[in-house]
């Protein structure tokens, strides 16, 4: 599959780039997605939801009521569960949701989501460029130029740019990452997959292996 390779006035430069078959032009794992994409999730909760169960609430221990012959449920002291305000019964403790993936799977898994973006014609490669200094009004003059304007994007770099990435950290619907950093859910995520010729590189080297 070949893209045209457009500047950031979002011309076409007359050169085109051939999107690796291995990478971009396989049949999707929806399998692996999920788990991928899943595992990215639990890999980010927190895990730290707590709630206290009886033996953890203070309050007296005296018997409330009687054993039998009240008419309802025995109950013990005020931290019973049944009661407002008592302990609760298997509630919630620290724990962590993370989980292991193998890395031919996370592999396939990014492959994958290449391959649908591919699919859906949303991915515009860009010449290499670079930003003297962070200013989020020619950030976005250039995002207009590729019609990713409104459009949640995902823009990926060969290597760390901190005026590229300040440029665009005040604008919602825009992402700025490295290739090497690429994973399933943020290029899932993103409506267009904005990539530097580099990136494109750097992306052969990382998923064609």
């Amino acid at each position: 599959m070949e893209v045209s390779v457009l500047n950031i006035n979002g011309q076409e430069t007359g050169r085109k780039v051939t999107l690796n078959e291995a990478i971009f032009g396989i049949e999707p794992n929806d399998h692996v997605l999920y788990l991928d994409v899943k595992q990215y999730l639990a890999n980010h909760r927190q895990g730290t939801a707590k709630s206290k169960e009886r033996s953890e609430i203070t309050g007296s221990t005296r018997k409330l009521i009687r054993q039998k012959g009240g008419g309802g449920a025995r109950r013990g002291d005020i931290k019973s569960p049944v009661l407002r305000g008592g302990g609760r019964v298997f509630g919630p403790t620290p724990r962590d949701y993370s989980f292991k993936l193998n890395k031919k799977v996370k592999q396939l898994a990014r492959r994958s989501a290449l391959s649908y973006k591919a699919q859906e014609n949303a991915i515009i490669v860009v010449e290499d460029f670079t930003m003297d200094a962070p200013k989020t009004k020619e950030f976005v003059t250039i995002t207009k130029n590729l019609k990713v304007d409104g459009k949640k994007f995902l823009l990926l770099l060969p290597e760390v740019n901190k005026n590229v990435y300040l440029s665009a950290r005040n604008l919602q619907r825009a992402q700025v990452m490295t290739a090497s950093a690429l994973n399933t859910y943020k290029v899932l995520n993103a409506d267009v997959l904005v990539v530097t010729e580099k990136s494109l590189e750097s992306i052969d080297g990382i998923l064609n292996k």
